[in-house]
This record gives structure tokens, C-alpha cells and sequence, in this order.
């Protein structure tokens, strides 16, 4: 299994920007799609974005398509949330997910078998 830390959140004024990294050990991130989500207080989790085991092709919320970007690091093992133009509703706790190649919809939480712990983001306004 694989285990997963993310880092990198924050306080960030709002048309700021920050990085989110998510460190992985156990097992190589290439075998993985890769995911963030993310959870604000009395909110369900909700999908962020995500990058399918292989291939170049990668997957976002309507509401931060074109200001976040999902990438990853093979050699570092790590997956990264890069986020422009941060808005307030930006707000919430991030998690990195993890699951198995082949996923039917990479925007279903409940198809993601690791999770780390999370990172606070706040953006003020």
C-alpha cells in the first residue's frame, strides 16, 4: 500500500498562488492515478483534479480548471497541486488520493484506495 503526506498549504491572499506537494513511499506513484480533493467545513469532499496512471490526458473541477495544475515527479515520487488566482472559496482542507489503474471515474472519491492526512489552504480576501 501506498502511504501518502501532503505539504505546501497555507495563508495566501486572494489572487495569490502556492504549490501542494504529496510525498509518496511504500509503492512507486507511476503504478497510480493520482487525485486532490478537497473538504470545507459542513462540505462534502469534492473533487479537485487528477492524472490517470499513464498517459498525458489529465482531469479538474469546473471551478478551478485553468488556475490549478496537477502534475507529478516520478523520480521524486511526488505529486504536485500547483494553484493560481486563489479565490476565498479556494478555502478547504486538500487531500492527496491514490487508487488503482484503472479507475472508472476519477472523480468518485470512493474509487481512491490511500489517503493522506491533508493540508490546510486559507485565502483570504
Amino acid at each position: 500500500q501506498v502511504q501518502l503526506v501532503e505539504s505546501g498549504g497555507g495563508l495566501v491572499q486572494a489572487g495569490g498562488s502556492l504549490r501542494l506537494s504529496c510525498a509518496a513511499s511504500g509503492r512507486s506513484i507511476s503504478n497510480y492515478a493520482m487525485a486532490w480533493f478537497r473538504q470545507s467545513p459542513g462540505k462534502e469532499r469534492e473533487f479537485v483534479a487528477a492524472r490517470p496512471w499513464s498517459g498525458p490526458i489529465t482531469y479538474y473541477a469546473d471551478s478551478v480548471k485553468g488556475r490549478f495544475t496537477i502534475s507529478r515527479d516520478t523520480a521524486k515520487n511526488t505529486v504536485y497541486l500547483q494553484m493560481n488566482s486563489l479565490k476565498p472559496e479556494d478555502t478547504a482542507v486538500y487531500y492527496c488520493a491514490a487508487g488503482s489503474q484503472y479507475i472508472p471515474n476519477y472523480r468518485t472519491k470512493g474509487n481512491y484506495d490511500a489517503w493522506g492526512q491533508g493540508t490546510q489552504v486559507t485565502v483570504s480576501s
